[in-house]
């Protein structure tokens, strides 16, 4: 009788144990056929709806590392695993075929899991985006809004509304939007990033709420993304949000935004603030009268330029200037001032998007122009990607003269340029 039960028990543990073994021998079939490359993706595809879920994730790791268009189908299918990891790699490895050497830096790299729970690390450096010539299919941002709108975490989510943004996923725009009724910081948070990137005025409307947002984060982004987006319909709970501020990072955020408006009611609140002992403040009061080009400013922004010893303010100082007609290039002149911080890795964000709003004028590319020649290799580079953004076809001639510079990288953005420029263009 004993010898009986024994028999039993070993019998029914080995079936017990047999399917275990089972996912790990596909486990390792996986690991296998992805040291084929893209040639074995019809192979792996089949194990992304795998029974076992350490089987799926090789499966989706085994795509994700593989990369290419190829990727894309399955990775599609992997979106809709209802395991949160499973979703994060899947949609990484979405980005990974639009951004090569995304993989690398994206969410799945920080993932640790503890049963089903799922834990990530978002980094703050949220700028990535692909570049305009870039055709993304429709059912990667069907698939990516889908998650950001209801993925199985709240990381899932976040994590599909950068992914969005990244791809300038229009069509997701009203996922986005509906994320940001999640009550939850994180997604809120990159679903307004996303929606700075894709620069969509018609989103406008769908943010305004979020303008009083308790949460400081919340309540910044929500104050930069109306300004990226220009609804002036908000000014007036822009302005709102000054005059209650709780923080001095809203009141920058919120006088900022105004800047970006420009509307004409605020402009004694943009001269009363250029002296500001704020330098954030002054600067944005600077960029406020940059854009309501008011010739009668023009003095005040000169002595501003002139006696402003901060980087910043005095980058907006001169941006205001050029914006109001200043097109000298001497060499103390607000252009070149602007023209030489791009070779300051510090400051150069702030002065290409400076240059590229005032290149979208004709006489501010001309005016520039002149200056490709004997500019540095920096000035070169940053001056094509400004020109990528703002030209027009007359800005084709100095971009094709770029994309054969002797200099490799200067050759190679100028050709990028280029494309960019052409896909801009009717």
């Amino acid at each position: 009788m004993k010898t009986t039960i024994f028999l039993f028990l070993v019998t029914t543990l080995a079936f017990s144990q047999e399917p275990a073994a089972d996912a790990k021998q596909r486990a390792r079939n996986v690991r296998e056929l992805a040291k084929q490359g893209e040639d074995a993706i019809p192979k792996i595809a089949p194990y992304i709806t795998d029974p076992d879920l350490s089987v799926r994730l090789e499966a989706v790791k085994a795509l994700d590392d593989i990369g290419g268009p190829k990727t894309v189908d399955p990775l599609i299918q992997a979106t809709r695993d209802n395991d949160p990891e499973m979703q994060i790699r899947a949609t990484d490895g979405l980005v990974n075929v639009y951004l090569p050497g995304y993989i690398k830096t994206g969410l799945s790299g920080s993932l640790s899991r503890a049963g089903n729970a799922i834990r990530a690390k978002f980094t703050d450096t949220n700028d990535q985006v692909i570049d305009a010539f870039v055709q993304v299919r429709p059912d990667v941002v069907a698939a990516l809004g889908r998650l950001a709108r209801g993925s199985a975490s709240v990381e899932g989510r976040a994590n599909a509304a950068r992914a969005v943004g990244i791809l300038r996923g229009r069509a997701a725009i009203p996922d986005l939007i509906e994320a940001l009724h999640s009550k939850e910081d994180q997604v809120m948070y990159e679903s307004l990033v996303a929606l700075q990137k894709i620069r969509d005025p018609s989103a406008a409307p769908g943010i305004a709420f979020l303008l009083r947002d308790l949460q400081e984060k919340i309540q910044i982004a929500a104050l930069e993304t109306t300004g990226v987006l220009r609804n002036k319909d908000a000014a007036p709970d822009v302005r709102d949000a000054l005059e209650h501020a709780r923080t001095p990072k809203v009141r920058r955020a919120a006088l900022a935004a105004l800047a970006m408006l420009g509307v004409p009611a605020d402009h004694d609140t943009f001269v009363r603030n250029l002296a500001d002992k704020d330098d954030a403040i002054r600067a944005a009061a600077a960029e406020g009268l940059a854009r309501l080009k008011n010739p009668a400013d023009r003095t005040i922004l000169d002595r501003a330029f002139a006696d402003e010893h901060k980087m910043n303010p005095r980058l907006s100082a001169a941006f205001a200037l050029v914006s109001l007609g200043n097109l000298d290039t001497g060499e103390f002149s607000p252009l070149r001032y602007l023209v030489n911080t791009l070779n300051v890795r510090s400051y150069r964000g702030v002065a290409i998007a400076f240059l590229t709003e005032l290149a979208r004028e004709q006489k501010v590319r001309e005016a520039t122009y002149p200056m490709l020649p004997r500019a540095t290799k920096d000035e070169k580079i940053q001056l094509s990607i400004v020109f990528a953004r703002s030209g027009d076809r007359d800005s084709i001639p100095y971009l094709e003269k770029l994309s054969v510079d002797p200099d490799r990288e200067i050759a190679q953005e100028g050709l990028r340029s280029l494309r960019t420029l052409r896909a801009r263009l009717p």
